[in-house]
């Protein structure tokens, strides 16, 4: 009887290495959302932080919290924060 060659942990079906920030995570299955892949960090990334797919060649693309992302070993994911606007306070703005 012949058995198929085991393959990595990290390389075993519906499992993907990414990277995140430059950090490497094992994503459980091929197709997450970015609230999915916010949690895969620790401590999971926050809500004043936009979630970037890194695009090869085009423009990245940022990621919705209900958004799924078709993962390919090695896709490459950033961070940054939230654009605030610096204006006026809230209060300023009702005099």
């Amino acid at each position: 009887m012949t058995t198929a060659p085991q393959a990595p942990p990290d390389q075993a079906p519906g499992k993907v290495p990414i990277l995140i920030d430059g950090n490497r995570y094992i994503a459980p299955q091929r197709t997450m959302t970015g609230a999915q892949l916010r949690a895969l960090t620790t401590p999971p990334i926050g809500e004043d932080r936009d979630l970037w797919l890194d695009v090869d060649g085009g423009l990245d693309q940022i990621i919705e919290d209900d958004e799924p992302v078709d993962l390919r070993p090695q896709t490459r994911f950033f961070t940054v924060p939230k654009v605030i606007n610096p204006g006026a306070s809230a209060d300023a703005a009702h005099r």
